[in-house]
């Protein structure tokens, strides 16, 4: 994109599935450098001495920078002369939030006004923020900072121009095969020669692929204004589906065995609130929630409120296009992640 061009671009817990999905996207572009913020020096050099080998003519644009979005100084440290951010760092873990709901709460939420603060001190041009599913209708300690975090990007976007600062959200569902997800630990199950273990049969699931998300993230950065949320009309298919379709790609008589719902989860998750919908603009193949723009002065709305409304429901993942054993499989297909595991299973 030549937006990006002789730009700076910094990512925030850049050494996560999406920080690495951005890289293999962007650095053998006219990109002038990509900045890599994290906690995780291990991480860090095994993305350095990793893309050095892929990409040796342009490893030299990445940047590293340790540090942590829990503190303001750190984050500061990173922001000279950057152009655009975004921001993926987070607590993301439904279980691990469930048990240290504080720890979600220093990083989904201080982390993210520490990393707005700061971009605005800097003179940033734009920020897009990653959010999840889970911010909409939030019943665990994951979905409800996420659900704060969102509310603090739309609450900083109104204290600062957007000539000077855009801020922008996004929000999406489960990502395939990134880290920590379901898909690459089925497969390590199987491997092992176990049955593959889900929690639910019929709950169900938005699903996309890494490069999907960068794409939404990308849709957000060019067409969103500041304060939107953007969304994108993703499809979706039961853990159940899901799991046949792992199975028959790698080892079809595989035992699938149910264990029970673990902490936090629902049945189905929601992207787009009924409450959202009501001023929701559909953009085609997304949707964008517009910034409240109205101020604190609550008088005038008692004697003017609105009467129009869209007839837009909520978007969730049981009324969106659900996806069957067929056509999840051809999803996965199309994953480098899937392709390099079965040539690594029909070596064996």
């Amino acid at each position: 994109m030549e937006v990006f061009a002789n730009c700076i671009l910094l990512i925030t817990g850049g050494t996560g599935s999406f920080g690495n999905a951005v890289l293999n996207r962007f650095l053998s572009t006219n990109i002038g450098e990509i900045r890599i913020f994290s906690r995780d020096e291990k991480k860090q050099d095994d993305m350095r001495h990793e893309f050095q080998a892929k990409y040796p003519e342009a490893a030299h644009k990445i940047k590293f920078f340790i540090g942590d979005v829990r503190d303001l100084d750190s984050v500061r440290n990173a922001m000279h002369g950057v152009d655009y951010i975004f921001h993926a760092a987070a607590l993301k873990q439904v279980p691990s939030c469930e048990f240290f709901p504080l720890e979600a709460v220093k990083t989904n939420i201080y982390g993210t006004e520490n990393v707005l603060t700061a971009a605005i001190e800097a003179g940033v041009r734009s920020i897009t923020c990653l959010s999840t599913d889970k911010a909409a209708y939030p019943v665990n300690a994951m979905g409800t900072s996420k659900a704060m975090m969102e509310k603090v990007v739309v609450a900083k976007s109104r204290t600062v121009s957007p000539d000077k600062t855009k801020i922008c959200c996004t929000r999406y569902g489960n990502v395939m095969c990134s880290r920590g997800s379901v898909i690459p630990l089925w497969i390590e199950q199987m491997k092992a020669g176990n049955p593959i273990t889900l929690t639910e049969p019929k709950m169900t699931r938005f699903i996309m692929s890494l490069e999907e998300a960068v794409e939404l993230v990308l849709f957000a950065f060019e067409n969103g204004e500041s304060g939107d949320i953007l969304v994108q009309k993703a499809p979706a298919c039961t853990i159940e589906v899901l799991a046949k379709a792992v199975a028959e790609l790698f080892c079809p008589d595989t035992e699938i065995k149910v264990i029970g719902i673990r902490h936090g989860e629902k049945m189905y998750e929601t992207l787009l609130t009924n409450e959202e919908c009501a001023n929701a603009v559909d953009l085609g193949g997304f949707y964008r929630v517009p910034c409240d723009k109205r101020d604190l002065n609550y008088d005038k709305y008692f004697r003017h409120g609105s009467l129009e409304r869209n007839v837009l429901k909520e978007f969730n993942s049981s009324n969106t296009m659900l996806l069957n054993v067929e056509q999840v499989k051809e999803k996965l297909l199309s994953l480098r992640f899937i392709q390099e595991e079965l040539a690594a299973w029909e070596a064996k």
